[in-house]
């Protein structure tokens, strides 16, 4: 059973059928990513909050942190709207926002799943037992395959990524539901290094690991001719790791792959924004991780002088005003699944019984 299906979506096909325009129903979003904090301690060098050469974040101040009351509620206005579950993740690294241990300690006892990703550096101590015992994933973004390569990719001391294996170690050995998780970042400097860094992440007791291309550039074809020197090695391992290490205690998602379909649109509005909204902690709405930041094209609006709830159920039109044709030429995680649930809802209701 795959954690990273595509089509979960579907299992609520009331939300579908509420999204387009001439459906006066507003039903709250499933799920919210919030991004409490903009600030990391580490410098990876592809992120994109990070890059002048990416659009992702390109507004982003890095001071800017969601104050206590407003995460508070933000909760309180997910749990009555029926919000289902929320994702903490960056701007900037969540383990890093001062609040986030009061939120979680909140949030456990909603009925809301709720979610994390980080660089595990602060994988410890109480925090950690809250996510082990009530939390449903936690990810860690990963890059080099030791202490040297780690350093250097995120501009820090040796002996982090000895640090972070050994937090995922003794977060697994709390014991709990929380699904443990790794996403490698593969580039031109790792790519030689994917099966033994598999099999180590599995040695952890991990549950699974994601490879995913690093992201270079906001146009699709420049990424690709930087990862097609690579393409064919990176997927002759990973395809080794999964007939070696791919089980049912250890899921092995292989998302690498040639980018071109995560950029171009031919559609003119968005309805995973309806979906999975983001909360920045500028306290701005954005339609998705990859708009986030982005005042010009990227801006749904603001919750600054109102609640989540309140601006949600007001005007309905605000959900279309971004054109995905014209404004999100850029990498787009719901490309697909946009596509999927546009072609569902297009089809002619007097052709539908011919299956």
């Amino acid at each position: 059973m795959s954690k990273y299906s595509q089509l979960k979506i579907f299992h609520f096909k009331d939300k579908i059928d509420s999204l387009p325009k001439n459906n006066p129903e507003i039903k709250p979003p499933i799920h919210i990513r919030i991004k409490p904090t903009n600030v990391c301690a580490h410098s990876c060098w592809y992120c994109a909050y990070k890059s002048d050469d990416l659009q992702l974040g390109q507004d982003m101040v890095t001071k800017d942190s969601i104050p206590k009351e407003k995460i508070f509620e933000i909760i309180d206005d997910c749990l009555d709207m029926g919000v289902k579950a929320i994702t903490f993740s960056g701007g900037g690294d969540p383990f890093y926002y001062k609040y986030l241990l009061d939120a979680v300690k909140k949030l456990k006892d909603t009925p809301i799943s709720f979610a994390s990703l980080t660089n595990g550096a602060k994988l410890d101590g109480e925090i950690a037992e809250i996510f082990a015992h009530h939390a449903t994933w936690l990810r860690i973004s990963i890059d080099g395959w030791d202490d040297k390569s780690y350093a250097e990719y995120r501009s820090i001391k040796e002996g982090e990524f000895t640090k972070v294996i050994t937090n995922m170690k003794n977060f697994k050995a709390l014991g709990g539901k929380c699904a443990l998780g790794v996403s490698f970042i593969i580039d031109n400097k790792n790519y030689k290094h994917i099966y033994n860094f598999i099999k180590l992440i599995k040695s952890t007791g991990a549950d699974s690991i994601k490879i995913s291309p690093c992201i270079v550039d906001n146009d699709g074809k420049v990424n690709n001719e930087y990862h097609k020197p690579i393409y064919d090695e990176v997927k002759l391992q990973t395809q080794k790791a999964i007939k070696e290490f791919h089980d049912e205690t250890f899921e092995i998602y292989d998302s690498y792959h040639l980018l071109e379909d995560k950029f171009e649109k031919d559609y003119e509005w968005c309805p995973y924004l309806q979906i999975l909204p983001v909360i920045g902690a500028d306290l701005n709405i954005y339609p998705c991780q990859d708009k986030a930041y982005n005042l010009d094209n990227g801006l749904v609006g603001t919750i600054k002088e109102s609640s989540f709830k309140e601006f949600w159920f007001s005007d309905k039109n605000k959900f279309y005003k971004i054109n995905p044709k014209c404004d999100c030429n850029n990498h787009c995680v719901a490309n697909e699944k946009n596509k999927m649930i546009l072609d569902y809802l297009n089809v002619d209701s007097d052709h539908l019984g011919f299956v």
